[in-house]
């Protein structure tokens, strides 16, 4: 399928502008291997204009123009890029698929939730306006109080490859709704669809500065947008190393960060479940987008008295899964993103091989393509909690196998990791999915499904999996500073201090 990648600028104060140094990073299609076309490269002297223009449509108008204005003008621009999404739909998908890997569906799905995001947040844009002034219930009759909900300021927004567009719109909807202006900084790796969003944004008239995109290495910047001290906040979603670095440089100004980290996520699979339905949530709770998802449920805990026909099931299903470069019709797995994930992945498998665990399918190159950063899903059996497959997250088509043979085990086991992202439980015991549920330490539980997600509900971990929530209402709080405003009432004096003696 032969699909035009336009050649774009950074998007700096509302216009296409050359990066200062005129660098370029190429974009690889990961089904193919080829080039096929290039992005700038933004380096400390972009993010210098950035944070610039940023920081001038946030005080524009003494704040009238975006920061101050009323949420239901910046929900007119939100629902503006929704429809213009929607509009560009198959040219997004078509841009998302061939740069990051994932399935044509897949990336279909993802523009219709990137439109739904800009719509769900144009609606909390406006409910703004209500609560703005909300009062306070005060002791002391002689003042009454209320609570302001201001914008942060300039917020910076690093995000990863995986979900290239829907996990920025993560960012951006809420920091616009929240009345911030932004500096997005894409995933090197998988940026095309991010600066078709400032596209649409220069088309909707969205006011000059208020979205900014610099696509870039990370070390040159991301890192210079974390430490800038103009930017008034990071929200980081990618690794937990990558995160530490963002935090190390954002306690140095006192910034507040949100991070959204890694994962290593746990699907407990009890005796009394549907198998053919259970296998089907496991397969889609570890192989969705390529295996590259930080809430992928990796760790597969089964009961021991279904765990053979459970894994006999689960290989034949996974073995079924039509591999293909991501427009072929049926893909359900494309390549992973590049070759130094592919590399990754394979290390993983081979490691756990040598570890001792059973590759029961999987971890290979799928005989049938010869070019592109596939990988065969896998599967891997006798595992031990000390085995790097167990405890590191691969970001890739790969599901570890324990069983277990009491709930109190199964609890154990699923909390026998640094990460807390996400769980999942199957039971046709809903007490008993209520109870696990509660036990998990984790940010997010699914019950009887795995990976589901909605933008109305909160999203983010606990442990090394970060802090903070995306998403819902919490999403938009985590763009704005509240402001308590007291006023004395009384005609009386305040009467602390005596006045002095009249002459």
């Amino acid at each position: 399928m032969a699909i035009t990648v336009p050649r774009r600028q950074l998007f700096i104060g509302g216009q296409w502008t050359e990066p200062v140094r005129r660098n370029t990073l190429p974009v690889v299609n990961p089904a193919t291997e080829d080039i096929i076309g290039y992005i700038p490269a933004a380096t400390s002297e972009d993010v210098e204009l950035a944070v610039e223009a940023a920081r001038k449509a946030f005080t524009s108008n003494n704040g009238k123009d975006w920061a101050r204005a009323t949420g239901a003008v910046r929900a007119k621009y939100l629902r503006a890029i929704a429809a213009k999404v929607i509009e560009r739909k198959s040219e997004l998908a078509n841009l998302e698929a061939i740069d990051c890997g994932k399935p044509l569906d897949e990336a279909a799905w993802d523009m219709d939730d990137v439109a739904g995001c800009f719509d769900y947040y144009a609606d909390l844009a406006e409910g703004l306006d209500a609560k703005q002034k909300a009062p306070l219930s005060l002791p002391m009759d002689t003042f009454k109080g209320y609570v302001l909900k201001e914008p942060i300021g300039v917020v910076g927004l690093i995000t990863p490859w995986n979900y290239p567009l829907l996990m920025a719109v993560w960012k951006v909807a809420p920091s616009l709704a929240a009345g911030c202006t932004a500096i997005l900084k894409p995933s090197e790796l998988a940026s095309l669809t991010c600066l078709e969003l400032a596209d649409i944004c220069r088309e909707v008239g969205l006011p000059p500065g208020v979205l900014n995109v610099l696509t870039g290495l990370g070390t040159e910047a991301g890192a210079p947008l974390a430490s800038h001290p103009h930017v008034d906040k990071i929200v980081f979603t990618g690794s937990t190393t990558t995160g530490s670095s963002i935090m190390t440089s954002a306690a140095k100004l006192v910034k507040p960060v949100s991070l959204e980290l890694g994962g290593k996520s746990p699907i407990v699979v009890f005796d009394d479940v549907d198998i053919d339905k259970a296998v089907e949530w496991t397969m889609f709770g570890c192989f969705w987008t390529n295996g590259q998802i930080c809430s992928a449920t990796s760790r597969l805990l089964v009961h021991e008295r279904i765990a053979d026909e459970f894994l006999d099931k689960l290989v034949k299903w996974t073995k079924n899964i039509k591999i293909s470069d991501p427009f072929e019709e049926g893909c359900r797995l494309g390549p992973v993103v590049s070759k130094g994930q592919y590399e990754r992945v394979l290390k993983f498998v081979s490691n756990a091989r040598n570890e001792g665990a059973t590759v029961l399918c999987g971890g290979v190159r799928p005989e049938h393509l010869k070019k592109g950063y596939f990988v065969k899903p896998a599967i891997i059996s006798n595992v031990t909690t000390s085995m790097e497959i167990w405890r590191e997250e691969v970001f890739g088509p790969a599901l570890c196998v324990k069983t277990f043979s009491t709930e109190d085990e199964a609890i154990q086991l699923a909390n026998d990791s640094q990460y807390g992202l996400a769980g999942a439980v199957l039971s046709n015991d809903l007490e008993r999915c209520d109870r696990v549920s509660k036990a998990f330490q984790a940010g997010i539980v699914w019950v009887n499904c795995s990976q589901p997600c909605f933008c109305q509900a909160p999203w983010g971990g606990t442990k090394r999996s970060g802090f903070g929530r995306e998403l819902g209402e919490w999403g938009l709080e985590n763009y704005l500073s509240v402001k308590q405003v007291t006023q004395y009432i009384s005609d009386e004096p305040w009467g602390w201090y005596k006045p002095p003696s009249k002459l």
